[in-house]
């Protein structure tokens, strides 16, 4: 980054910002990039350009090519064609590393903080100041304390990754990022693990960067926020260049056609009705420091909501129903019988389902096959005398890709080769393979496209249909609207009212959720 006060800043990678400077605009460009993979042409001669001291959305469906685009700008991936440019200057990147070092810095949407290292670790990985021989850790704790503060980040870095909520890791992985006074800072799917005011506190920190003329390149699904922070907006179909934007000339309907060409937005189909039935009821549920005293109701076919704020308690209430996370008091009834001391093995024999809010950590085996993750689940139901029984597996997961649309060239390749979005519809399949009673969707639509999401509510309004409960938590309060019955909602582990769609707007929802 250069700046015009007397003399040149060269980006070196140290800790902070410099103040008082004047900095020059930078551009980012690409020319005829293209990326092939065995049978398939990720991206077709792209051609974009990104300049400093704007936000620029960057989207498109999962498959467009936008993540392969990221990879390559971060030094993941190299193009198979093609170049691109940082301030005229061709830029060759062979690691990550290569990338920080020109001062390119990308914050994923799978985090990729190291649990067992301390906050300030994590923020000066590879950085830790040195005394001689050994680690300065006073000035480590002091640096990271230091960034945590200007950005509003209320941790210390004395504290273990391994303790903090998936949002305080999204937040010192952003302050990781920023930490390295990047040129270009690629953020992807920054808010998907964020409650709204979280939400305004990340916009403040990227427009503080506006302000520093940083090239911002913002990845997210979520178009309704778009409007709020980006300047501009290019679109990928398919691993095409469809067009670049004006945010505040371009409506919600004219993102989506450029994305999709023709897409249906869903709202909850009318036919949809609930069961006289009583499900599940749980009765003064208690779990210290996460809920206290939850009761409600699930009715056969009810598709129940629970909104609220991150850290409302709202998943660790599946959890324990679930039985994954114990609890200390309280009664929980699935079909009239009380169940006592839950387990998942147990639950999942009563018909139970739960996909996790964590897809990448808890829902999936990474290194394992599409195949073998559709499987996981139902696997006692597919082994005779100890056996699996091929016919039947092959069955199931014919099944799962066929009803659920998982977009996959080959069943076989490991699920961390898939989309985020088809990701998800494997979590949903495994679950669907052992025939459910009732369904626990934990964030369900997090960091997938608009036309994923549509397919996954489409699903839980089908197993409503085939007589299945569903419980869904989602942050994007929009969308409990679209899709339920009725929502519950918790504040600081309470559930503090019930309403239904009907009867209340998303900001008379938001407005309930924060007390």
């Amino acid at each position: 980054m250069e700046a015009e006060c007397g003399g040149i800043f060269k980006n070196t990678g140290s800790i902070g910002f410099r103040q008082g400077m004047v900095y020059r605009m930078s551009i980012l460009k690409t020319e005829n990039i293209t990326k092939l993979y065995p049978g398939t042409k990720a991206l077709d001669q792209i051609n974009v350009e990104f300049e400093s001291g704007k936000v620029h959305a960057f989207i498109g469906k999962n498959g467009s090519g936008k993540s392969t685009l990221v990879k390559i700008f971060a030094g993941a991936i190299q193009p198979t064609e093609g170049s691109f440019y940082l301030d005229g200057e061709k830029i060759m990147l062979h690691s990550p590393q290569d990338a920080m070092e020109r001062g390119i810095s990308t914050v994923y949407q799978e985090l990729s903080l190291v649990p067992g290292l301390t906050v300030a670790e994590n923020i000066l990985m590879g950085r830790l100041p040195m005394k001689g021989k050994l680690i300065d850790w006073k000035a480590a704790y002091q640096t990271a304390g230091k960034l945590l503060g200007e950005y509003h980040v209320e941790l210390t870095g004395k504290e273990m990754v391994a303790d903090l909520s998936l949002w305080q890791c999204q937040m010192v992985e952003i302050v990781k990022a920023m930490s390295t006074n990047p040129k270009v800072i690629m953020l992807d799917e920054p808010t998907s693990s964020l409650a709204r005011n979280e939400i305004e506190l990340l916009f403040e920190m990227i427009r503080e960067l506006k302000k520093r003329d940083v090239i911002i390149i913002y990845i997210s699904h979520k178009l309704q926020e778009l409007w709020q922070i980006a300047d501009t907006c290019t679109v990928l179909r398919d691993g095409k260049f469809i067009g670049k934007t004006v945010m505040q000339e371009t409506s919600r309907q004219d993102l989506v056609k450029m994305m999709f060409g023709e897409v249906e937005v869903k709202t909850r189909p009318e036919d949809l009705e609930t069961g006289d039935k009583v499900m599940l009821r749980v009765e003064g549920l208690t779990r210290k420091g996460c809920f206290s005293d939850v009761s409600f109701e699930v009715h056969e076919k009810e598709i129940l909501g629970i909104a609220g704020m991150l850290g409302a308690g709202r998943t660790e209430l599946l959890r324990s129903i679930f039985g994954a996370d114990a609890y200390d008091s309280g009664k929980i009834w699935f079909e009239g019988e009380e169940i006592r001391n839950p387990n998942p093995v147990r639950m999942k024999g009563k018909g139970f389902a739960l996909t996790p809010e964590d897809r990448k950590n808890e829902g999936l085996i990474q290194m394992m096959s599409v195949y073998n993750n559709l499987c996981v689940a139902s696997i006692q139901a597919l082994a005779k005398h100890k056996f699996i029984q091929r016919k039947k597996e092959r069955d199931f997961v014919s099944r799962q890709i066929e009803e659920l649309q998982i977009k996959v060239p080959d069943e076989e390749l490991p699920v961390s080769s898939l989309s985020g979005g088809n990701q998800q519809k494997v979590v949903v399949g495994n679950w669907l393979n052992t025939n459910p009673k009732i369904m626990f969707f934990d964030e369900p639509s997090r960091g997938i496209d608009v036309n994923a999401k549509q397919q996954i509510f489409q699903v839980i309004w089908d197993q409503s249909r085939k007589g299945i409960s569903s419980i869904m938590v989602s942050s994007e309060l929009e969308e409990l609207l679209e899709v339920c019955h009725r929502i519950l909602i918790m504040h600081e582990g309470k559930i503090i009212k019930e309403v239904f769609p009907e009867d209340v707007s998303v900001d008379e929802l938001y407005a309930l959720c924060m007390g």
